[in-house]
């Protein structure tokens, strides 16, 4: 077993999104992440289901998320707030990246997955988790031909994550990688299934 093989893969949940298309007062203080979803906060559901793929979890929210803050730290997730996260998911990625770096072994990778995709089944986080483990550059799960999330990422990528910026979170690590890219299929829609607006939750 090489030593890669050895170190834990890390699990990290972007919470720090604004969530304005939400509405009603979603865009301070983690709103949509605190709506119910079958009587559990969404950013809660989308962090236990990381943890029960057996994934120690990191989230990242934005200043002013005190609640959110409370109820994943009482899940026991390590949280940090990203002071700059309205530069946008980029931004709030490679601080969340170096935020692992500094709580300590270094990870053999991390899975990625977003606080607002609460559906996402814990043996599918799992395979993502073993594919990177396992020596994947980049690994994701694959819906009826839709690449979907967590992502998984190697950390030999780690320096290009770390400089991810603006908006587009690893699109462009990805993009420059997608010849590398593992794609495992999966019977698991939660892997496309995001709370976008309130229209998106179930009636």
């Amino acid at each position: 077993m090489n030593e890669s093989s050895q170190r834990p893969v890390a699990g990290i949940l972007l919470a720090a999104g604004a969530g304005s298309r939400f509405g009603s007062g979603a865009s301070s203080g983690g709103g949509k992440l605190l709506h119910q979803l079958d009587g559990v906060a969404i950013g809660v559901r989308s962090a236990r289901n990381m943890q029960a793929a057996g994934l120690v979890v990191t989230a990242v929210v934005r200043p002013g998320s005190d609640e959110l803050v409370r109820l994943l730290q009482g899940e026991g997730v390590d949280v940090t707030v990203c002071d700059n996260a309205a530069e946008g998911m980029g931004v709030s990625l490679a601080h969340v990246i170096a935020h692992t770096q500094t709580h300590g072994r270094e990870p053999a990778g991390w899975v990625v997955a977003l606080a607002d995709m609460p559906r996402i089944q814990p043996a599918t986080i799992r395979c993502i988790a073993d594919a990177v483990r396992a020596g994947a550059l980049i690994a994701a799960p694959s819906y009826h031909g839709e690449r979907g999330h967590p992502v998984g990422f190697s950390a030999t990528l780690r320096d290009a994550l770390l400089v991810c910026s603006g908006d587009e979170g690893a699109r462009a690590v990805i993009q420059k990688h997608r010849a590398q890219m593992q794609l495992i299929p999966c019977d698991d829609p939660g892997v496309v299934y995001d709370i976008d607006s309130r229209a998106d939750l179930p009636g």
